[in-house]
């Protein structure tokens, strides 16, 4: 029986279907499976505070990110629960939380201008296209994002979200959303400033910048000193409201709002009606109506998403991945990217079910998880609850949320993102990737998704240049040294080609060159074939090319194409004397193509 078991590469396909099924793979696809079974009470008493932080961090900042998208203010919640629950059974940092983010928040507005259900479906899609990206394992394609691209898309991201809620500082109405015409208009209406919205907004920001502030200098206590069990309470106390700072600032400026608005002065712009109670669990809507009753069809919303519908799912799985493995640096653990890939995007998915945007990884939130000591990803099912509780009985109180409150919220978030010293980091290192920084900050200001592709577009070019004139070292020593300083491949085809026929084909008389491919780890036909030609063109000219120290995969390729004349030596002075004894007088019965 065991002789005629059916064989799928060399392996019989029941051990195949074993190894499939094994609890290692099963693991790997559901990571909840290698801590749960550990899991303690300790664990739990981290995870519980961790989470409860997080939540009441992360309430006011999805009710502030919601302003951001263009959706009414419930859509932030929404969007800030699911994660927490699918990310626990398929994620890999115990650190990360999803939810709406001030960057992809304003994608999303960019593309769906402020249409809830275009929202919706335009979560699911992401959703699918994340996920399909996971399963076909090209989680890869986000290395083609350099690193200039994303510090400039983050940098303008951050001055086109803050300066965008100075008009909610103001209280200004009928302010545009494209970057430049929104500065217009913000100077042009600020006659019409209101000045309870000034004083409000002005006094949370000065709020949230000294508790950030006092955070980040309060050192931590001596342990020789006589008052450093005190001094450890208040550093303490102080860092647990500065944690929290943010709720505390939105429900201090609620309650003022709400005072004001009892005695019949309505001095603040506030959040207003929000709808009530749990979102409904039901598919996402795939047509849309305007105001005047025309129904847009899926067809159309999709063209409509445009280059969008391929920015926007890039820059969510960049933006989570990017923190997800900073902090596994940082905490001393390994994350898998096309697992990560895979979790944001059924997150993304089964959150278009309970009507929410689309979510990735949270820099801020994840930093408070962190510092906060949370143990597993469970931490992210407390926050969950935080927020559906908040869904269910806080809706009401969110009719007072003053709109200046919730600018000042954003603005301090997406500060620390203006990295200004990556400029001159990079004119110290490498002036040439200014070029892609400030192309994709510039564009970006205009449109997100022509800044991303227009930086993406930029480095590729400059890739691409580097790979066609790859770097050669030409020395003399009676016959001619080039020194190949890179791989080859096509597009580098007709540069070496000119620089042989220029220093040796076409001196008088024509001389013999060694390639020093040392470096040359990969060829390709391209490259093999302009070979076959050079060499016969130094055949005809009676000199003789020669090749030196080639790698052993180079050399197998080469010895396959059996190129006439083919010769190669160990090294550098066993290749010039090969080259030297070769050499002859070209035939003057020859002709010279």
């Amino acid at each position: 029986m065991t002789d005629t078991m059916p064989l799928l590469g060399g392996v019989p396909v029941q051990d195949q279907v074993k190894t499939l099924c094994s609890y290692n793979t099963v693991k790997a696809w559901l990571p909840i499976l290698s801590w749960l079974p550990r899991y303690n009470l300790s664990w739990l008493r981290m995870d519980l505070i961790a989470g409860l932080t997080v939540g009441l961090t992360a309430i006011p900042q999805v009710l502030a990110y919601a302003e951001v998208a263009g959706l009414p203010v419930q859509y932030g919640l929404y969007s800030a629960f699911m994660g927490g629950f699918i990310y626990t059974i398929l994620g890999t940092s115990k650190d990360i939380t999803l939810g709406p983010t001030a960057i992809m928040s304003l994608l999303c507005s960019s593309v769906v201008g402020g249409r809830p259900n275009q929202a919706v479906l335009l979560s699911l899609l992401c959703g699918a296209i994340q996920a399909a990206l996971a399963l076909l394992r090209l989680g890869f394609l986000l290395d083609f994002i350099s690193y200039p691209v994303i510090k400039g898309f983050t940098c303008s991201a951050a001055v086109t979200i803050g300066f965008g809620q100075v008009k909610n500082i103001l209280g200004l109405k009928g302010v545009p959303q494209q970057f430049f015409m929104q500065v217009y208009y913000t100077f042009y209406k600020l006659p019409e400033a209101r000045i309870g919205d000034v004083v409000l907004g002005l006094l949370c920001l000065a709020l949230l910048v000294m508790l950030m502030w006092m955070k980040k200098k309060l050192g931590p206590p001596a342990e020789d000193s006589p008052t450093s069990r005190r001094r450890r309470v208040a550093r303490k106390m102080v860092v647990g409201i500065a944690t929290v700072r943010n709720a505390l600032v939105v429900i201090a400026a609620s309650l003022v709002a709400f005072s004001w608005d009892a005695y019949g002065s309505h001095i603040f712009t506030i959040t207003g009606k929000t709808a009530k109670g749990l979102p409904p669990f039901k598919p996402p809507p795939t047509t849309d109506m305007t105001q005047n009753g025309t129904v847009i069809s899926f067809g159309e919303i999709v063209e409509g998403f445009g280059g969008g519908l391929a920015v926007i799912p890039f820059m969510g799985l960049l933006e989570s991945i990017a923190i997800a493995k900073a902090f596994a640096s940082q905490n001393d653990y390994r994350i898998d990217a096309n697992q990560e890939l895979f979790a944001i995007g059924l997150t993304n998915i089964m959150g278009s079910f309970v009507s929410a945007y689309p979510v990735t990884g949270s820099f801020g939130r994840t930093a408070v998880n962190s510092q906060t000591g949370v143990c597993t990803p469970a931490g992210g099912v407390v926050t969950s609850v935080i927020v559906l509780l908040s869904l269910a009985f806080l809706m009401p109180a969110f009719y007072y949320i003053p709109k200046a409150c919730l600018a000042a919220v954003i603005i301090c978030a997406v500060a620390p993102m203006v990295d200004y010293q990556v400029v001159a980091k990079m004119w110290r290192i490498r002036k040439l990737d200014l070029l892609p920084f400030f192309v994709t900050f510039l564009f970006c200001l205009w449109e997100m998704q022509y800044g991303i592709i227009g930086g993406v577009a930029v480095s590729g070019v400059m890739l691409l240049y580097n790979i066609a004139r790859p770097k050669f070292k030409v020395s003399d020593h009676d016959v001619l040294l080039i020194e190949l300083g890179s791989g080859l491949s096509f597009p580098a085809t007709e540069y070496l080609s000119h620089v042989i026929h220029t220093q040796a084909l076409q001196a008088s008389p024509p001389r013999s060159v060694v390639l020093d491919c040392h470096h040359v780890s990969t060829i390709d036909y391209t490259v093999v074939n302009e070979l076959r030609d050079l060499l016969r063109q130094f055949k005809l000219r009676g000199a003789s090319m020669v090749f030196s120290r080639l790698q052993p995969a180079v050399l197998e390729i080469l010895l396959a194409a059996d190129l006439p004349g083919l010769r190669h030596a160990d090294d550098v002075e066993a290749a010039l004397q090969t080259a030297e004894q070769f050499s002859q007088p070209p035939q003057h019965n020859q002709q010279i193509n």
